[in-house]
């Protein structure tokens, strides 16, 4: 008998999901770097696999149907107990839903929006599949993150559809804000100003655990990847920002302690 996946508190960035051109190249370039392996379905939104980590659920990939040419981007997916009615306060709020809510068979419902600022992310009320199973070991997201251009206009937004609590870090030079839900910090906005990248926008990031960062910047690199952000220190561990073969940006990082979910 298979047991119900455990409830998540709505708001909490419960999976994440990249759409591509190329879905055998990328389940291998992502099983070489995170030793994934891969399962497929649900297949009611055309080709998709399930990436999995000693048998734990980490991520999804797809694919783009041949006449699509949209921005190929990890989307981090926040969860809800009721998919429509969270579609219509993002509306309502000033964002945009681009896709449903729809039926994913029976593992949940979903919706593809996008925050005022444009940010894409996605909602997610799990029913068979809850999410990622594991998290905090090497090859697992630990931390999602909007990079955006300043955080208090869109943090109204968050707060209003999701209930967040939010913490400022209090700096004339840095605009950051936690997310919190029941005291637990699960997400953070990070305003950055005119170092937006022009070619993305505001964009949520994710962030993978390693057990080594600069090891892993450069599998990265060998696999036909691109290294954008070197290795560096941050105040939650070593971390570099790198893109896969098709574009798609994401975080590597060692967490201090390792298996910290701190935000960096």
């Amino acid at each position: 008998m298979t047991e119900a996946p455990a409830r998540r508190t709505p708001g909490t960035p419960c999976w994440v999901s990249l759409i591509v051109h190329g879905l055998t190249a990328t389940q291998e370039f992502y099983g070489a770097l995170f030793d994934w392996e891969f399962r497929p379905g649900p297949e009611q939104l055309g080709p998709y696999v399930r990436g999995r980590l000693h048998g734990e659920e980490v991520a999804g990939i797809g694919q783009l149907p041949p006449d699509r040419h949209l921005p190929i981007a990890w989307t981090t997916y926040l969860a809800t107990d009721d998919a429509d009615a969270t579609a219509e306060a993002i509306r309502s709020c000033g964002g945009t839903v681009a896709v449903g809510p729809l039926d994913a068979g029976d593992a949940g419902r979903l919706a593809i929006a996008s925050d005022p600022s444009g940010a894409v992310f996605g909602i997610w009320q799990g029913l068979r599949h809850s999410g990622t199973t594991t998290a905090g070991v090497p090859g697992t997201p630990v931390w999602n993150e909007l990079v955006t251009r300043e955080t208090s206009m869109v943090a109204k937004f968050y707060q209003t559809v999701f209930g967040y609590e939010t913490e400022a870090v209090l700096s004339a030079d840095f605009d950051y804000q936690t997310l919190h839900l029941d005291s637990v910090a699960v997400a953070a906005l990070h305003g950055v100003g005119h170092a937006l990248p022009r070619d993305r926008g505001p964009h949520w990031m994710t962030y993978f655990e390693v057990a080594d960062t600069d090891r892993a910047a450069a599998r990265v690199v060998e696999l036909g990847g691109r290294v954008l952000q070197p290795p560096r220190e941050g105040s939650s561990g070593r971390l570099a920002t790198v893109a896969d073969p098709e574009g798609a940006v994401f975080t590597v990082i060692r967490s201090t302690g390792s298996g910290s979910t701190e935000s960096p």
